[in-house]
């Protein structure tokens, strides 16, 4: 099963890009989305988002990925009217001001979360950890640390699934559409998830230690990820967001 973090193969040049400015193109449209101030400026880092996407080849993931951080953006929007009581009514305790922070909330939150799953689906765990710590210097065991929890996302998910799939075979009625009820059957499937998770983790660190995991350095890695001319322009890229951000 799929995960819509995994890595996916291509030639475009955003393939090509060095795995650390990938890193920093993806930093670059969430800063300047936090920055900007307008619904123009954060539609259109949005739209510059998706067309990267879609250039890609990982639209359809994308796609996969709005439809649950859609809904997550519109609870957002709801709690932000519902909070916000500066500004002139509009309708009943809702606010011009209300529905303009809830707007930029909601545009902020998909302006965050698109750029950073966008740059794992082009980019090999361990080409991003490699390159971090040949360009960037950071020690190995945290750039495994991270590498290997984006790894052990689509794991627990299938594990999640045939738990599930178990428990419906015996009887439990996860379909349900009373939330409460719902919460209440998945709380139970969570003390056998933590447990495989446990032993999934201890053998994976057992099977790191014995392969030598305290032993690596920053010049173990056969590989080499040197900055080309296309990564100075993606770097160029990245500062007229920034800028772009701060001005408008």
């Amino acid at each position: 099963m799929l995960n819509v973090i995994d890595y996916v193969p291509g030639t475009t040049l955003l393939h090509k890009l060095n795995p650390v400015t990938k890193l920093a193109l993806a930093a670059a449209i969430i800063a300047a989305t936090l920055l900007v101030s307008g619904f123009p400026a954060l539609i259109g880092l949005l739209v510059l988002t998706l067309a990267l996407a879609a250039y890609a080849g990982v639209a359809d993931r994308m796609l996969s990925l709005l439809k649950v951080l859609v809904p997550v953006a519109l609870i957002m929007f709801v709690l932000q009217i519902a909070f916000t009581r500066a500004g002139n009514p509009v309708l009943g305790f809702v606010t011009d001001q209300g529905l303009v922070t809830g707007g930029k909330a909601c545009l902020r939150l998909l302006g965050v979360a698109l750029p950073l799953v966008l740059m794992l689906m082009v980019t090999k765990t361990t080409d991003l950890a490699n390159a971090c710590v040949e360009k960037l210097h950071i020690p190995y065991k945290y750039a495994f640390t991270f590498t290997t929890a984006l790894r052990f996302v689509p794991v627990f998910s299938q594990e999640m699934n045939a738990i599930m799939e178990a428990q419906t075979a015996r009887g439990v009625e996860f379909d349900t559409k009373n939330p409460l009820k719902r919460l209440t059957l998945m709380l139970p499937v969570c003390i056998p998830l933590l447990v495989t998770s446990v032993a999934k983790t201890d053998a994976t660190a057992l099977a790191a230690e014995q392969r030598g995991f305290y032993l690596r350095t920053r010049e173990s890695s056969f590989k080499r990820y040197p900055f080309t001319a296309l990564d100075a322009g993606a770097f160029a890229l990245c500062a007229v967001l920034i800028v772009l951000g701060v001005l408008l």
